[in-house]
Order: C-alpha cells, then sequence, then structure tokens
C-alpha cells in the first residue's frame, strides 16, 4: 500500500507546484512556466539520486529506458503548456479536475501497451471519479466553454501518455529498489525536458530566461515542489499500475479547489461540489479494492 502513500505526497506537492507556476504565467509567459519546472527542479532531483549513490548502485538506463522516458518527457511538456493555457480562461480548481480525465486514457494505454489490464471493479472506481471530473469541470458548451474543456481534457491524455512513458521507463531498468528506478528516472526525463526548454526558450523567448532570474525565489519554489511530486509519482509508478496512482490522484482536485477558493477567491457551483463527491466516492472505492 506504499503507493498510496507516495500519491498522496505527490499530489499536496503538485497542486502547491500549479499554484506558483499560475503565478508565474503573467510574468514569465506560458512556455516560461512550462520551463520552471524542468529547469529548477533538476537541481533538487540530481543532489536526491546523488545522496542515493553514496549508499546503492544506481542502475544505468538502456535504450529501452531511454525511449520511454523520452515519450514521457515530451508529452509532459506539451501537457504543462496546455494546462497553463487552459488557466489563462478558467479558474484553477476547474482547470485541475479537466486533466484529470486522464485515468481512463490511462486505464486503456497501460492494458495495451503495457499488459496491465484493471478488472471490473477498478474500472468502475475510474470511471466513477471521471465522471466526478467531468461534472465538476462546469464548462458552458454554449458559450465557448468547449475551447477551454478542450484543451483541458487533451492536456490530461497527454500527462496520462507521460505517466505510461515514465512507468516503463521505470520498470525497463536493468536492476534497483523502487525508490533508487524512481530517481533515476525523475532526473534523466528532466536532464531531456531542461535541455528542450532551454533550446525552445534560447530561440524563442529569450525573455522568459530573463525573467526566471528575476522571479528567483518563486521559481526556486516551483521547481522544488514540482522534484518532490515527480518524485512520489515515479514512486508511485514503480509500485504499482498508472491507472491506480492517477486515479488516486484525483484527491487533487479537491485540494485545488481548495486552494482556488481560498487563494485565488474562485467560488465553487453546487455542480462542482457535487463532482467532488463523485471523485471523492471513486477514489474511496478505488483504495477499498486495492486493499483487499
Amino acid at each position: 500500500m506504499g503507493w498510496i502513500f507516495a500519491t498522496l505526497i505527490a499530489a499536496a506537492a503538485q497542486t502547491g507546484r500549479n499554484a506558483a507556476q499560475r503565478r508565474l504565467t503573467a510574468e514569465l509567459g506560458t512556455m516560461g512556466a512550462t520551463a520552471v519546472r524542468f529547469l529548477f527542479g533538476l537541481p533538487f532531483a540530481a543532489l536526491f539520486l546523488a545522496g542515493m549513490a553514496m549508499l546503492v548502485s544506481v542502475p544505468m538506463p538502456n535504450a529501452a529506458a531511454l525511449g520511454w522516458a523520452a515519450t514521457g518527457a515530451i508529452s509532459q511538456i506539451a501537457a504543462t503548456a496546455l494546462m497553463l493555457l487552459t488557466m489563462e480562461s478558467r479558474s484553477f480548481g476547474v482547470t485541475t479536475a479537466l486533466i484529470k480525465t486522464e485515468p481512463v486514457t490511462l486505464a486503456l494505454i497501460g492494458a495495451l501497451l503495457l499488459a496491465e489490464p484493471l478488472g471490473p471493479a477498478r474500472m468502475a472506481a475510474i470511471a466513477t471519479a471521471t465522471l466526478g471530473v467531468l461534472l465538476m469541470s462546469g464548462a458552458d458548451w454554449r458559450r465557448g466553454g468547449w475551447r477551454a474543456a478542450g484543451l483541458g481534457i487533451v492536456a490530461g491524455v497527454l500527462f496520462g501518455l507521460s505517466a505510461i512513458g515514465f512507468r516503463g521507463a521505470i520498470l525497463a531498468l536493468p536492476f534497483g529498489a523502487e525508490p533508487v528506478r524512481a530517481a533515476t528516472i525523475l532526473v534523466l526525463s528532466l536532464a531531456m525536458q531542461s535541455a528542450i526548454m532551454l533550446i525552445w526558450l534560447g530561440a524563442l523567448n529569450r525573455r522568459a530566461l530573463v525573467g526566471m532570474g528575476q522571479h528567483l525565489r518563486g521559481s526556486l519554489g516551483a521547481g522544488a515542489l514540482g522534484a518532490l511530486a515527480s518524485l512520489f509519482w515515479f514512486l508511485g509508478f514503480a509500485l504499482t499500475a498508472a491507472a491506480n496512482v492517477r486515479t488516486l490522484a484525483l484527491v487533487e482536485v479537491v485540494m485545488a479547489q481548495l486552494v482556488s477558493g481560498r487563494v485565488f477567491r474562485e467560488g465553487a457551483s453546487p455542480r462542482q461540489l457535487g463532482g467532488m463527491a463523485l471523485i471523492m466516492l471513486g477514489v474511496g472505492a478505488l483504495i477499498a479494492v486495492s486493499a483487499r
């Protein structure tokens, strides 16, 4: 049951990181705020892995691990950018709900690519929680809400694909206990993502690079929270199917709504509260099934 604790820690840290990134978007732009989680998360992840390397052997990634990690890294960059774009037109809490449609995608992709069938009980729990997400999204389709909702859902699909990529990379490593595997792939993927973002920003948006230096405290905070969240996400992926981790992670929607109300002063409608109730019902069912 270690994956449950890892997922809850990751969800809490990610909620804080998303809020920090949202604040930085106004100063750095979408791609600049996207880059922060990778560029400023890498040093923290590298320090953690270096500490582990003093105690245990660190596996060398093979070709399969590199391929899976690259899939996860690129998908996560695109997903983060779309998430921040959605936040420009939807509230923080609603955006978080929209991107959390990913468990269904994860269940399907995981079954096809990683041979991880979940069974009827887990699929029912995932479907219940995802229905709650759709209810909570609150998109007004008659007034063009479909565009923001569409961006958020595509972001969720890409986040799901990134989770599959990272789990595939962790499983492809030749040896190592789960924490070592998770930290190894975390550093590898963050290094890939940092290189991609540096090239992108250096060629197209140097103002964002300058802005990161001007907002160093906020960037470091977002990077530290991002590294902490990613480490525990990866640990969860090492311990169980990615769909299990991401379904339990829907508790982040409730956390985000609290942040949305208390920090950003964005209220919740009865429909959104009903959606949160379904999310918690589905998450509770998943935990009950997993505890058997």
